[in-house]
Order: structure tokens, then sequence, then C-alpha cells
């Protein structure tokens, strides 16, 4: 019989795909296996999923970030979609949830799985929805059949909300944004209509004994996580966290792997305080979160105001981070949205991961520095974690190739450049001795999330074209220009 990661990791044995985490992340491969083993990190890793190359999520390694894509019923097709997932994974998504809710969710599924390098989620209440004249009518059946076909269509992990209980509802009555999570909220509907109890509670189990025969992970959804500050921390979120506690452990005692989902828009301050608070609940699962944005009042730039706040839950131990776009709230991303988005996530993982002194993380900040104090602007742009853009901004106001050598750009300028003026006066007899480069990234002990490039996924794998409804697709004709 096939056994899971976990499973795998319990018995003493270490994977393929843990050896491969393991050199990803400049680890032993028998911690990254003592990790699983204890439910303190995931491999999601369907055995279905050829293309994949193996990445790990938990707090002892170097944060993640999640691109969310998929499309809706008036926007993107597949084409589309497959480019966003090409610009997510270029520009270092680690993983991509296909959060598609519109036409032909089944092709997109199956195409974003063949093309994907990173491990694909979904949220399988969405499909269902799609299935039925309305959410009332969603049965239990139906939710095994349609969790059970994406597991075979090779899924990594899913966002199951099997933690809102009818018990949770009334607690959510003095909110100023209710149920802002869809499948917390469909769910909410339709225990509402039926009066019974969630029915991914109920056959959780069942759900379990599926996700271990095609090994995907759990990403055990917060269904009611705050969606503004002023709901955060209440007793409707914490309900919900302590049954998803309860969950982690079920699926544990199944062989399957767990992450948990948290909050949403949270006040700064109790930022540490959630990661803390579900860690403890949680027995130490990987926490995945959203944002979380630290403000209400910015749309159009929530990137940025929940960039904030990712970066502080990093810092506290947040496993993974899945992004916000400029668009949040306001309409469905495309492409520049995803590219946006993953600098802004990329930036907040890779700042968590300075703070928290993990290996050789602050060499590529040192390397960086370097190459900009010696004026060395090709080595600035290929380290810097998007390089189009980094070149792009210089030349638009000086793109002459002379200027590349130039000790100087159009912020200050020849006279005023600081760093000129210091080198000078360095060059000079005085007292201040010569700075000298020191950083050497080929024998940096950070992982690779912490090292440029971004996106630098084993592709090998990745098919050279797909058929999708009697159309053939190739990575160049999906992808489009980078």
């Amino acid at each position: 019989m096939a056994s899971t990661q976990l499973q795998h990791a319990r018995a003493g044995t270490v994977t393929p795909a843990m050896k491969r985490v393991a050199a990803r992340e400049n680890r032993d491969p028998e911690f990254v296996r003592e990790q699983v083993a204890e439910g303190q990190a995931v491999v999601p890793a369907n055995r279905n999923h050829d293309s994949l190359d193996p990445m790990v999520i938990g707090r002892e390694f170097a944060t993640k970030v999640n691109a969310n894509i998929g499309n809706s019923e008036t926007t993107s097709d597949l084409t589309e979609e497959l480019e966003k997932l090409h610009t997510a994974v270029h520009y270092g998504a680690d993983t991509v949830m296909d959060l598609s809710t519109g036409s032909n969710l089944d092709e997109i599924r199956e195409a974003n799985v063949a093309y994907s390098p990173v491990p694909i989620g979904t949220v399988p209440i969405y499909e269902a929805v799609k299935r039925v004249d309305s959410p009332e009518d969603i049965t239990r059946d139906l939710l095994l059949d349609i969790i059970e076909k994406q597991a075979e269509q090779g899924v990594d992990y899913m966002t199951i909300h099997a933690g809102v209980l009818m018990e949770h509802l009334p607690l959510t009555d003095g909110r100023k944004t209710g149920i802002v999570s869809r499948g917390g909220s469909i769910l909410a509907q339709w225990m509402e209509e039926h009066g019974e109890q969630n029915p991914l509670y109920v056959a959780f189990e069942d759900i379990c004994d599926i996700f271990a025969e095609h090994d995907v992970t759990f990403s055990l959804g917060d269904g009611l996580r705050p969606g503004c500050l002023a709901d955060a921390g209440d007793d409707a979120q914490f309900a919900e966290l302590d049954t998803l506690g309860e969950l982690t452990r079920t699926a544990w005692d199944h062989g399957v792997q767990v992450m948990v989902e948290g909050p949403g828009h949270v006040p700064m301050d109790q930022i540490a305080e959630n990661v803390e608070r579900q860690r403890e609940v949680c027995d130490g699962a990987p926490f995945y979160v959203l944002g979380p944005l630290v403000t209400d009042v910015a749309p159009g730039y929530d990137h940025i105001t929940s960039a904030i706040g990712a970066t502080e839950a990093g810092r506290a131990g947040a496993a993974m981070l899945c992004y916000v776009t400029p668009k949040e709230h306001l309409g469905l991303p495309d492409r520049e949205d995803v590219r946006e988005g993953l600098a802004a996530y990329r930036i907040a993982a890779h700042a968590a991961d300075v703070a928290n002194d993990l290996p050789g993380a602050r060499d590529w900040d040192d390397a960086l520095s370097e190459a900009r104090y010696e004026f060395d602007w090709a080595r600035q742009f290929d380290l810097a974690l998007d390089p189009e853009r980094a070149r792009s901004y210089h030349d638009q106001t000086l793109p002459g190739d002379n200027y590349k050598e130039a000790r100087f750009c159009s912020m200050c300028g020849v006279e005023f450049c600081s760093m000129r003026i210091d080198q000078d006066a360095r060059e000079a007899d005085g007292e201040m001795e010569t700075i000298e480069s020191a950083t050497d990234l080929d024998a940096s002990p950070a992982a690779d999330a912490n090292l440029p490039p971004v996106g630098a996924h084993d592709t090998d794998r990745v098919p050279d074209e797909i058929e999708i409804g009697g159309v053939t697709f190739t990575p160049e004709s999906a992808h489009g220009d980078d």
C-alpha cells in the first residue's frame, strides 16, 4: 500500500521528495524527515503531479509564498490562466492556488497541474457550487466525489473549510463584515438552510482516506477569519481555530499532512499573538496566513498593507504567506497584478527570514549592497528581486550603455552621489580604509528561496506540450512573454 510523506517520515524513511527539499533548503535530509514526522512541516506532493519540484513548508525552513490565480464567470480563459501560472512561477511563487470559479474548471486545473513545477492547491467547494443550482443543493457525496476527482488530477493540497460549525455561526452576529471567506459563507448558508452540521466536518475522516490514498495535504481553511480590523480576534475566529486543532490531530491519525490557514485582517500589535495561539492550539502544524492586512483604508494598495502584516507574521513563525495583489477587494488579478503581489510578498518572506536569522539569509542583501557601492550596475540588476523592473527603472532616465559604468544615478547625479564622495575620500590618503566586497553567494548556506534568482524551480519534468479540450498547448504558447 502506498504511503504518504508523513507515513514514510514516521517510519524513518527519507523519501526522494525529502532529499530534494533538503538540497533546496541546504539542510540535512534527516532534519527534513524529522520535521515532517512531527507534523511541524509539510511536503505537498501528490503522487499524480508528475511535473512537481518538491518544496517544504514549515517554520524551521525559509518562509514560503503562495500565489492565488484563477478565473471568474466573467473574466479569464485557459490561456490567460496558464499565463498567470507562468508569471507566478517566474516571479518566485512557491505554491499556486487555482481559485477558479468560472467555466472549464477541469481543463484549467489539469493544465495547471501539468505545467506547474510548484505545488497546486484548490478549494473544492467552489466546484461544488458550480455543479448545483443553489449552494443548499450541495451534498456530502458530491463534495467527496469532487475531492476525489481533484486528488486524482494531481492537486497537491486542498483548502477544506471543515472547522466552521453550526454553533459558531451566532458568534459572527456582531461583526462589521460578517463571514468574508467564500467557503465559509457557502457552508454557513448550507447549515442555515438544512439545520445540520457542516458536511465537510461530518465527512472529515472520509476526506482523510482520500487524501491518504493520493498524498494530498490538508490546508485547513479559516472560514470565519476576520474581514476587517474590528472583527480580528473575536470569539468566532478562535472557536473555529479550536476546531482546526481537533481536525489537525484527526488528519495526523490518518497519516495525512496538515497546514492551517489564518487571518485575514489583523492589527499589527495582534499578529504575533495570533501566530503563537495557532501554534499552541494546532500542536505546531505549519501556519499559512493571508496577509494579514494591518489597515482597511487602502483599496488598490492592499499588496502593501498586507505585506506589512505578512512580514510580522513570518517573523513570528508563520510558515507560508498567501500573497495579496493590488486588486484585492476590487477585481480579478491579471498578470501584472500577480507580479506586483509576488514582489511584495517575496520581500516580506525574505525580510522575515533575515529577521529570524535563517542561515545565510542576509547574504543576498550583502551581495547586492556591495554591487551597489561598487556601481556594478549589471550585477546589481542581476541580484535584484525583479531584475527586469530594476533595469527598466534605471534606464528610464539613463538608458545608454555608458551609464552602466557610471558612478551615479539620476536620483543624486554626479555632484551629490554620497557613495562616490565616500569612495573618493577613502581612496585619498586619510584615516578611512578602502571597502572591499566579501560576500560569496556560491558558498552561502542560504536556502534557494533566499538566493537569486527567484523562481529557480526545476522544470525538467514539465511536458513539452499538452492537449486540453482538443487544443494543444506548449509552454511558449501558453506563457507568452515575461
